[in-house]
């Protein structure tokens, strides 16, 4: 053997070396949730916990040699206490990806944010269609609901039964806004009415005078276009008020098994929901979900919470395929591989970033039909996920003009 063809056998088997000992750069990802307002309960530290949770399996798995790091922040609800947040991390702590965002404001902010800062963004708790139409991103992800999931099982589930003619009480910002336009417009599409409407701030206690003008409308079916211990608190003064003994249904457009709970089923019972997720739909999510009660002081997870574990792995994996954490380059990589975790099922990503899969339409259990303090619902229907959401045409993403 020459020389030569030794030099070229070295430089080959220092490159392979090379090949096999590269991995991705450090990552950092971001949870900027509510820790301790109304919705912290269905996002907060339970977010947290599901993302630290993606992070330990892909670590095992995928992203074995990996540095991955996490880190948190409460957005207090507020747009520009997000936005200043997100503008942080990336210009001065090296976040790589930012997940969660449960408010509607605060992720509009930060979707442009990211947007410029060619950084990955994934929301599991904002309900704004928003997101995935005129504000789409091309590293910008919408992973687990929207107001156009949400209506499109409760709404039809209720003018089935005869619900016609709707009253909503509405919390007064985006997310409220976006979610009854898209309920009142499937009321409409279906052959419904819409006889009047009132807007309550956000966090607000007391909800008698919203629900006296309920009452006093007439109208069959008083919606609640709220989240959190705002839905909680409605539905609660809604039956001590007779809204329900009076003969209006009441119909949550947006609820989580933490409320549920926290309402617990004397109040909930009979409540039609749609769902993105449930804890005791397959074998596949009851054994996530007991991982998750493990790591999260016994609770189960809420749709949210599920959102961002399979967000999170589904970046990671991205990030571990490229070995790259720049945004183009991990979106683009998001895109092409199929997401497969417990989580979703038929999921795919869209080219405006709107995540579809299954939803679920779900009926809460009567006290009598429960078995155990974590079994409150029952599966009504499956939404396919081409059914569920928004479709494509009617989208006005520019990424979408674009494809």
């Amino acid at each position: 053997m020459n020389k030569f063809t030794l030099s070229l056998t070295a430089g080959l088997c220092l490159g392979l070396a090379g090949a096999v000992q590269a991995k991705a750069p450090p990552v950092k990802i971001a949870v900027l949730t509510d820790m301790s307002g109304t919705y912290a309960s269905m996002g907060g530290p339970g977010s947290v916990a599901a993302a630290q949770l993606a992070i330990d399996d892909c670590l095992a798995a995928e992203c074995k040699g990996m540095e991955i790091s996490l880190v948190s922040a409460d957005n207090q609800n507020k747009a520009d206490v997000g936005a200043a947040k997100a503008r942080e991390w990336f210009d001065r702590d090296g976040v790589s990806a930012i997940a969660d965002l449960t408010n509607s404001a605060v992720a509009l902010a930060v979707q442009g944010i990211a947007k410029e800062k060619n950084k990955v963004v994934m929301f599991s708790g904002p309900a704004t269609t928003g997101l995935t139409n005129d504000n789409c991103s091309p590293v910008g992800f919408h992973w687990m609901f929207d107001v156009y999931s949400q209506s499109v099982g409760g709404v039809k589930a209720m003018i089935d039964k005869g619900g016609k003619s709707w009253f909503f009480i509405t919390v007064d910002y985006a997310f409220g806004h976006s979610l009854q336009k898209g309920a009142e417009d499937m009321v409409k599409q279906l052959g419904g009415t819409v006889v009047g409407s009132v807007l309550h701030p956000l966090n607000v206690p007391d909800f008698a005078s919203y629900l006296l003008q309920a009452q006093n409308s007439k109208a069959q079916v008083v919606a609640l276009a709220n989240g959190g211990a705002d839905v909680v608190n409605a539905i609660k003064q809604a039956r001590e008020f007779g809204i329900v003994a009076g003969g209006q249904r009441l119909a949550s457009l947006l609820i989580f098994l933490s409320d549920l709970r926290a309402l617990g089923l004397q109040n909930a019972q009979g409540l039609t929901y749609v769902d993105g997720f449930y804890w005791d739909f397959d074998d596949g999510t009851r054994a996530w979900s007991q991982a998750f009660s493990k790591a999260f002081k016994g609770q189960k997870p809420t749709m949210t919470h599920a959102g961002v574990y399979s967000s999170v792995r589904h970046y990671l994996k991205a990030v571990a395929a490229t070995e790259s954490v720049q945004g183009d380059v991990v979106a683009a990589k998001m895109r092409e591989i199929p997401i497969k975790d417990p989580i979703m099922h038929n999921a795919s990503i869209r080219p405006d970033g709107r995540v579809i899969h299954d939803m679920y339409l779900y009926e809460v259990k009567t006290p009598a039909e429960s078995k155990n303090e974590w079994d409150l619902s029952k599966l009504v229907a499956t939404i396919p996920a081409a059914d569920a959401f928004q479709p494509l045409s009617e989208s006005t993403c520019p990424l979408v003009k674009k494809s």
